[in-house]
């Protein structure tokens, strides 16, 4: 067996378990099944349970896919020098996408949401990993903070994702520690600023660090 393929079987091992999972339970679930809950936790649509079969494929199936696909179309190959960190970070990636693939199901078969924030803790923690192996992504056109101006120079790839690692990371912790603390409700409103301040911040630095960098050559 090729050494890279037995490499990956675990991590496709991961990809499938809500497929296994969706076919233990198929001939118990209902004809209906909810597919969307408002941020109360409240069911507000409905759906055939054949529509449960595409949440697999859309979450750790196509990250998976695309995080084997990356590093081939790299044009820079810099994704390959990440080595075995870019295996953990895959490993990782699509463990949170398979966990939750599997609550989804699993909410939809009990057609309950008694833990609607276990979405935000999983969030959380995605950013957490991320802000984690920022510091180790080489600049690629695929993975990061890629703006025009971290795209442009090294020195502002590497201080923008060191800048930007314990950003996230801290911010994941945060989310994490808002859902644990706060109602639903209550917290959607703030999880939404953290994301769009996690999202802005880091590109803000990366343009300031580029004109300072500017001005003194």
């Amino acid at each position: 067996m090729n050494s890279t393929f037995k490499k990956e079987l675990p991590i496709i091992g991961i990809v499938l378990l809500p497929f296994v999972y969706l076919a233990f339970i198929w001939n118990s679930l209902p004809d209906k099944v909810p597919t969307h809950w408002n941020q109360r936790g409240e069911i507000d649509h409905w759906g055939d349970k054949v529509s449960l079969i595409g949440i697999p494929f859309m979450l750790p199936v196509f990250i998976y896919v695309l995080l084997l696909v990356i590093p081939i179309i790299d044009p820079k190959k810099r994704i390959a020098l990440m080595g075995g960190k870019y295996y953990q970070f895959k490993f990782i990636l699509v463990l949170l996408m398979s966990l939750l693939a599997l609550f989804i199901i699993y909410i939809s078969k009990n057609q309950s949401f008694s833990s609607p924030n276990f979405i935000f803790i999983l969030i959380g923690v995605l950013f957490i990993v991320l802000g984690n192996y920022f510091k180790v992504i080489q600049p690629n056109y695929f993975i990061g903070i890629r703006t025009p101006w971290t795209l442009e120079n090294i020195e502002v790839w590497r201080s923008t994702h060191v800048f930007a690692g314990k950003l996230w990371f801290a911010g994941g912790f945060l989310i994490v520690l808002g859902a644990l603390l706060f109602e639903a409700a209550f917290f959607g409103t703030v999880f939404i600023s953290l994301v769009i301040v996690l999202a802005l911040v880091p590109m803000a630095y990366s343009y300031i660090k580029f004109k300072k960098l500017e001005k003194k050559g």
